[in-house]
């Protein structure tokens, strides 16, 4: 499992680490470095490719020795491992490793599982006009940063998983009574396209059709039942055109991923990094201070601090809900 990401000179992230954990929530204001502390798995994913002058903090000279680095640290069974991808302005991005001293003698696989990991990473800022979009057959589709490829997920899915398809037409349909069932449409040669089915009459709504709370809601419970989901799924602002009372399903789902075995499941926990700006969705991890961080912006600088680590945190959720709290700028994270 990552234990942290750390930051120098990475756009609003000039000087910070964010500490990661099963699940974490981050939680602040626009600029507060949220959607750029997941990004930056993406740079790591394609650093040869990622330019200095796109990656640089603002006010950042772009001399010979100004660096920008993005810092992965694993933790148990991998504590000391870690990949650094350092970008330059005359010399690109590179990655440079460092293997636990102890482990030596098999350091090279542990770094060859930790690339695959880091590899497979996804980060989805989900569109509910790309979800909807009929796709391509392909043999082994894969839902995009922004969504396409859900009608092919959900094709694969039923094929491959047929039991999986079946849970995840029952929490579709307790998530959203109005449908019953997910159905399927060829519109053209060599094409998938999805429909849901109306509990009521039976009647067949095309995606196309659907509201976009809906295909939002539909695109995260199936992350969450995907057989073989990425080590590691980073969610912008997961809870965005959801209705509030489904706000504690859309919760669940993604606990599903990342504490598997609360759920019934026997595979791999999946780390979750999601964003918000709700204080509505906010109230729901209230129990848990330990999985939710504050990112907090300062003039040009963003900083993050895990809520948990508060002295006063204690004091200060007795009596008021979280997203309350939040709100009211005690906690900092807020528009400045």
């Amino acid at each position: 499992m990552i234990e942290s990401i750390g930051f120098r000179n990475f756009k609003v992230l000039r000087d910070t680490t964010l500490a990661l954990g099963r699940f974490t929530f981050l939680v602040g204001p626009n600029g507060s470095g949220k959607s750029t502390a997941l990004k930056a798995f993406g740079a790591l994913q394609s650093v040869s490719s990622c330019r200095f002058d796109t990656l640089a903090s603002a006010g950042l000279l772009p001399t010979e020795g100004a660096e920008v680095e993005v810092t992965v640290s694993w933790g148990d069974p991998n504590k000391g491992l870690s990949v650094k991808g350092i970008w330059q302005l005359a010399r690109g991005g590179s990655l440079s490793w460092t293997r636990p001293a102890q482990n030596s003698s098999n350091g090279h696989s542990q770094r060859d599982a930790a690339a695959s990991d880091l590899h497979r990473i996804r980060i989805y800022s989900l569109d509910p006009s790309r979800l909807a979009v009929p796709v391509a057959l392909h043999p082994v589709p894969e839902l995009t940063s922004e969504g396409d490829q859900l009608a092919g997920v959900l094709d694969r899915l039923r094929d491959r998983a047929p039991e999986r398809f079946e849970e995840l037409n029952r929490e579709l349909g307790r998530m959203l009574p109005e449908f019953d069932r997910i159905l399927f449409d060829t519109p053209s040669n060599g094409q998938r396209s999805f429909l849901l089915r109306t509990r009521r009459g039976g009647h067949v709504i095309p995606a196309v059709d659907l509201s976009h709370g809906t295909l939002l809601a539909l695109a995260i419970i199936t992350l969450a039942y995907l057989p073989d989901p990425p080590p590691l799924i980073g969610l912008e602002e997961p809870d965005r055109g959801i209705h509030p009372r489904l706000l504690r399903d859309v919760r669940d789902a993604l606990y599903r991923l990342s504490y598997p075995s609360q759920f019934g499941e026997s595979r791999p926990p999946v780390q979750v990094v999601a964003t918000t700006q709700s204080p509505y969705f906010l109230d729901l991890f209230k129990e848990h201070p330990e999985e939710i961080v504050i990112a907090q912006k300062e003039g040009l600088e963003a900083r993050f601090e895990r809520l948990s680590d508060r002295p006063d945190i204690e004091e200060i959720l007795a009596d008021a809900p979280l997203g309350e709290v939040w709100y009211s700028g005690v906690l900092g994270g807020v528009p400045g």
